[in-house]
């Protein structure tokens, strides 16, 4: 049905007149159009309003500027569909383009599809369908669509912005592009204002030189700051390290993990764990505290050393340990305890050593006290302590190869027939070897003292020897002395155990220290605060 021109100049006149009361009303005015039709056999009810030269079809709405070809008005529902090159306005801050589009204006909803682009000053959206909510400030999609800002490049398969809070919502295959890290996520909730990003489900980050795992945290994409919870993971400077919560910051080049912490050494196949740690890439070092314990392994066996604080540093390729009070070790055939340990991976040496005594204890403290602060080793049935200990493995193969005593070296062994009796060896140096993981032999010099009960082969005592010597050689079997040999002037001789008072049968320094010796696990964290931590299945070969 076609008007004439008369006709259309007299309905325009009627429609802005409305337009003057719509203002109170919240109609749609209708602000221009090229002609007017009416077709109520095939849109009953509608004003079919359409483009004509250059003369486009504007309808306006609360602050809304909608431009197209085509507009099918129904002015009683204040509805509208447009087509053909539509393009949505609202001041100066928001402009969509798209091949159609509905609004209803009694709730100030429009639904936009086809080729959907949304530009606002900072950043534009694409997607095959938009929706708006223009009472609630809410835009949506549910279609794929992709964010670019002056920086990234965001995709997601669904996403919902609230203009009010200035906050995107992206759900389900959710992806930013950016020059310095990729984020992939289940469910990101984006701050446009901040740049802060909130993150839900499965999300990994990676950047030029880190990645990270969680499925919940927050990550400032300005900064590459964040804070990650639930299975979070950093895969840092060749260690990954995982927490119950850890905090991040690229600029610093500095991560902080609690709880539950671990930092796997990927090259050096070594674990450090506790429940706080600290990581300075810059550095390369490392710092953990709160039942702290590391987990090295040598021999195709675990070595668990616990400390009150451990400290790693050094590249990948030269790895230092340091640990700091408390220090406790556990292995299948080892165990030992010190005040502090140092640890180097690429020449392959343990070094176990004691707190200086400050002056006051060296006058105050008995020998006996001062000797109990040497670091001790026990191998199977023998307790070996001294006031440096080092244990030495064959670089680059993690077995054990030798062992080093300083100062005032001290061998016990329980005798295994005597109610009380121990097998002793005194010297100021001690030194070892290693076959096969298993201690073969030590040579024991200078100033060498020697208790020893001597049984025939029916297993009867013969008598305790006591000798003096410059030096001398034990020969282990099953890591129990086996065959003493004296050498350099020893003096010496067997006595009967009746002639020797219970009081001589022990040399001057003599301690034994069974009852500090871990035998579990749990005994590295024995007189610990109790703090909880991960801890594994372990199990360990009584001796």
């Amino acid at each position: 049905m076609k008007f004439s021109k008369k006709l259309v100049l007299y309905l325009l006149i009627s429609f802005w007149a409305g337009a003057i009361s719509a203002q109170e009303s919240k109609i749609v005015e209708i602000r221009q159009a090229g002609s007017f039709e009416k077709d109520e056999a095939l849109y009953p009810g509608a004003n079919i309003l359409l483009r004509k030269g250059k003369t486009r079809v504007h309808l306006f709405h609360k602050g809304a500027l909608v431009k197209s070809n085509k507009s099918f008005f129904y002015s009683k529902k204040n509805f509208f569909e447009a087509s053909g090159d539509v393009v949505f306005t609202q001041g100066d801050t928001l402009r969509m383009t798209s091949d159609y589009l509905e609004y209803d204006g009694a709730n100030g909803q429009a639904i936009a599809w086809g080729n959907v682009f949304l530009k606002q000053p900072d950043m534009t959206l694409e997607t095959d369908t938009l929706y708006l909510d223009r009472n609630a400030n809410i835009a949506y999609y549910e279609t794929p669509g992709t964010i670019v800002d002056s920086s990234s490049v965001l995709k997601s398969n669904r996403g919902k912005y609230f203009m009010n809070e200035k906050k995107y919502r992206f759900i389900s295959n959710v992806r930013i592009d950016n020059p310095e890290y990729k984020v992939t996520s289940v469910q990101l909730d984006y701050f446009t204002e901040t740049n802060k990003a909130f993150l839900y489900g499965p999300t990994k980050i990676i950047g030029e030189d880190y990645d990270i795992y969680c499925e919940r945290g927050f990550y400032n994409l300005d900064t590459q700051q964040g804070n990650f919870k639930e299975n979070a993971l950093i895969n840092y400077n060749e260690k990954i390290i995982k927490g119950d919560s850890l905090y991040f910051e690229n600029e610093r080049e500095y991560a902080a993990a609690t709880n539950d912490v671990s930092i796997t050494d990927t090259i050096n196949n070594s674990i450090i764990r506790g429940n706080y740690a600290e990581i300075f890439k810059a550095k390369d070092s490392a710092i953990i505290t709160r039942r702290a314990y590391a987990i090295n392994v040598l021999e195709k066996d675990s070595l668990y050393i616990k400390a009150d604080t451990l400290i790693g540093t050094g590249p990948p390729e030269h790895r230092i340990l340091r640990g700091y009070y408390g220090v406790k070790i556990l292995k299948s055939d080892i165990r030992g305890k010190s005040d502090s340990l140092y640890l180097d991976d690429q020449i392959g040496k343990i070094e176990l050593h004691k707190r200086p005594l400050s002056k006051k204890e060296d006058q105050i403290l008995s020998d006996d006290e001062k000797n109990s602060r040497n670091p001790v080793l026990w191998f199977g049935a023998s307790q070996m302590s001294g006031e440096v200990i080092h244990l030495l493995t064959e670089p680059g193969e993690k077995k054990l190869d030798s062992l080093e005593i300083f100062g005032n070296a001290f061998i016990i062994e329980k005798d295994s027939l005597s109610a009380d009796g121990y097998n002793q060896i005194v010297g100021s140096e001690l030194y070892g070897n290693f076959e096969e993981g298993a201690l073969k032999n030590l040579d024991v010099i200078k100033n060498t003292m020697v208790i020893y009960y001597l049984y025939s082969e029916a297993g009867e005592l013969i008598g305790i020897n006591k000798t003096i010597c410059s030096a001398l050689d034990i020969v282990f079997d099953n890591n129990e002395i086996n065959e003493i040999s004296f050498y350099v002037s020893p003096e010496g001789e067997v006595f009967p155990e009746e002639q020797i008072d219970r009081n001589l049968r022990k040399l001057k320094g003599f301690l034994w220290r069974r009852n500090e010796r871990p035998e579990t696990f749990e005994d590295l964290f024995e007189n610990d605060d109790g703090e909880k931590s991960n801890i594994p299945e372990v199990t360990i070969t009584k001796e």
